[in-house]
């Protein structure tokens, strides 16, 4: 299979996709969680068609790039030194690194204390305590909601962790929601929107309208935490 590699002009924009030639009938475009855009072709089709085809979704390609670049994270670098804002559950701590003979970390009213006999450690340190607070948050706040999604006859093999650079959550296809330990800085809500966001998924495999339905019912005010999510960790 060949791919090239091809973009439109669509105003002041650029939309590069890839365009992969095949057997198929009629010309299909997907937009990937990652925001690459896929355009699948038959083999008899002409470039100037295929460029056509895609100008012509280009405004429903912008739209759906745009809906993924919430799951998206665009938390800027931290260098994770003392005074510096940390957020956990959506509450901003101020982070305070101490001195001490062993390594712990405790959060306290509007602070983060990281106790280390190496300041070069902090960083390790705040990452395996987000860590441990979001293996534990997140089983908590995932229950009830899998409870709801029991009728749809899900196959959820289970909730993991794992760290992602452009991703806030995704679900396999072998039924594994995994979820970004970073997440757990983001608020209650926002947090419970991508649970449902990635259940969902395990009904409907794709962006649908019956997806969006599904979405809505179990959570009326997700777009809400959505915009939630991106101005919290943004």
């Amino acid at each position: 299979m060949t791919v090239e590699k091809q973009y439109i002009s669509f105003g002041s924009m650029k939309i590069e996709f890839d365009l992969i030639y095949n057997g198929r009938k009629t010309l299909g475009i997907t937009v990937t969680p990652d925001m690459e855009v896929v355009v699948k072709a038959p083999a008899n089709a002409s470039l100037e068609k295929v460029k056509e085809k895609v100008r012509k979704k280009a405004p429903w390609i912008i739209k759906q790039k745009g809906y993924f670049l919430s799951f998206h994270p665009k938390t800027p670098p931290k260098k994770f030194i003392s005074g510096e804002s940390h957020y956990y559950l959506g509450k901003q701590f101020r982070l305070k690194v101490i001195s001490g003979k062993k390594s712990s970390v405790h959060y306290k009213a509007k602070q983060l204390d990281v106790i280390t006999p190496s300041k070069i450690k902090t960083k390790e340190l705040v990452k395996q305590w987000y860590r441990q607070r979001a293996k534990e948050k997140f089983a908590e706040i995932a229950e009830p909601l899998i409870q709801r999604f029991k009728k749809y006859k899900i196959n959820l093999k289970g909730i993991y962790i794992q760290e992602m650079t452009t991703r806030w959550g995704s679900c396999s296809p072998k039924g594994r929601i995994i979820l970004n330990p970073e997440l757990i800085q983001a608020p209650k809500g926002c947090i419970e929107y991508v649970i449902i966001h990635e259940l969902c998924h395990l009904v409907h495999h794709n962006h649908s309208t019956a997806f969006f339905a599904l979405q809505t019912k179990m959570m009326p005010d997700w777009e809400k935490w959505k915009r939630k999510l991106e101005k919290t960790l943004s």
